[in-house]
């Protein structure tokens, strides 16, 4: 199998993904991102989580704040701190103190070449409602680590989609010294 990026053809695009082939393999490409950030917002309160309709899965779907690097205009070289620094304030009105990179791994390994960065968020203090951008409707949730559990399995009951990144993203507060970077 090659290694060169050059290798890959496109299959068909839009203006912001790409379905191309290496090898035999097709797979999902962003077209105006440099990265994927997810965060993971800690206050004083407990967990931060953010509620959106998500329209290729036709449901609410409960999640950590995320977002891309690079794709605002005059921001292609945003470092990937900076971009989950920005999605955490848009998203649910909050600014970190602390911004720590905690792991890089694919978001779906067999599906798309991308990449997702975790940060763990912590120092949290409020400067707008949140709530996303002009084109999105997100709610904020602030919820006590001890009742996560149980807030969730609520969420499901009630129509609700998890996002599986929120797992990967409560184990890690549960191992807060835990950090997988080169």
């Amino acid at each position: 199998m090659s290694d060169s990026k050059t290798d890959v053809q496109t299959i068909a695009a839009t203006p912001h993904l790409k379905l191309v082939t290496r090898d035999g393999w097709s797979y999902v490409q962003r077209c105006q991102a440099t990265g994927v950030v997810t965060v993971i917002p800690r206050s004083s309160k407990g967990i931060v989580f953010v509620e959106q309709f998500r329209p290729p899965v036709q449901a609410s779907v409960i999640e950590f704040p995320a977002g891309l690097a690079g794709d605002i205009e005059g921001k292609r070289n945003e470092s990937l701190e900076a971009a989950a620094r920005r999605e955490l304030l848009e998203e649910t009105g909050f600014e970190a103190q602390n911004m720590t990179e905690i792991f890089t791994g694919p978001s779906s390994a067999g599906l798309t070449d991308e990449l997702i960065t975790f940060f763990m968020a912590t120092g949290l203090n409020r400067k707008t409602p949140g709530g996303g951008d002009g084109s999105e409707n997100i709610t904020v949730h602030e919820i006590p680590e001890s009742e996560v559990q149980s807030w969730l399995q609520e969420k499901v009951s009630r129509g609700c989609l998890l996002d599986s990144r929120l797992f990967s993203g409560l184990y890690f507060v549960g191992q807060p010294f835990l950090r997988f970077v080169p």
